[in-house]
């Protein structure tokens, strides 16, 4: 079995690469553009691939939403967790959500559009709007966790105890001010907004004051 990375079929993203720089600078040149309704679309874009995954299941998939005093957000679902090799050497090697575009969404002109009617283009748009983002992935060989600045890597693929469970945990705390307190990031609009994937049920807890 051929396990370079440049040999794996890439469906999603591009398992050669593991950070896309200039992707990142063209979304974080933007944040409106890529991120219009702020808060609201980041957490749309998170709750997306967990959808996915409840999909792809046939239904009965939970996410929870939690807001976070300090303005940061986390997703996590029960699904299988991201997708996960050993390459020739044996390392582990997540497939690149974060750090490189989504070969489905971004730029493409047919991109599916989310609840809130915008296109969909990954999950890099949330780590590269990100000051940071700490990725924490179950798999059923495995688990790890990696955090994330501004999109980059800050650390390697680090290895944590298993707990019996899979999924994947987003948390996140957006870079930019108005992404933070947008209005339009409540927990009630969202609630709404999310029937639309109907093999998902989420639940949400909101901590900040006031």
């Amino acid at each position: 079995m051929d396990r370079t990375t440049a040999s794996w079929r890439n469906t999603t993203h591009d398992w050669a690469s593991t950070v896309d720089t200039g992707h990142l600078a063209l979304i974080r040149s933007d944040p409106a553009g890529f991120a219009p309704g702020g808060l609201r679309h980041l957490v749309l874009e998170v709750i997306a691939y967990a959808a996915d995954e409840a999909e792809s299941a046939g239904g009965g998939g939970r996410c929870a939403v939690t807001f976070h005093e300090d303005g940061s957000v986390s997703v996590a679902d029960d699904g299988r967790g991201t997708d996960t090799r050993l390459d020739a050497d044996g390392r582990p090697v997540k497939k690149p959500v974060m750090a490189t575009k989504d070969l489905r969404f971004f730029d493409h002109p047919g991109a599916q559009l989310l609840p809130d009617g915008q296109p969909r283009r990954g999950m890099s748009v949330v780590a590269a709007l990100s000051e940071w983002l700490v990725h924490t992935n179950r798999r059923a060989g495995g688990a790890w966790t990696q955090r994330y600045e501004h999109g980059v890597p800050a650390t390697g693929l680090n290895p944590i105890a298993g707990d019996g469970t899979t999924g994947t945990a987003v948390h996140f705390r957006p870079g930019e001010q108005d992404l933070r307190v947008s209005h339009e990031g409540t927990p009630t609009e969202l609630a709404g907004l999310v029937t639309a994937w109907p093999y998902l049920t989420v639940d949400f807890a909101d901590r900040r004051s006031g």
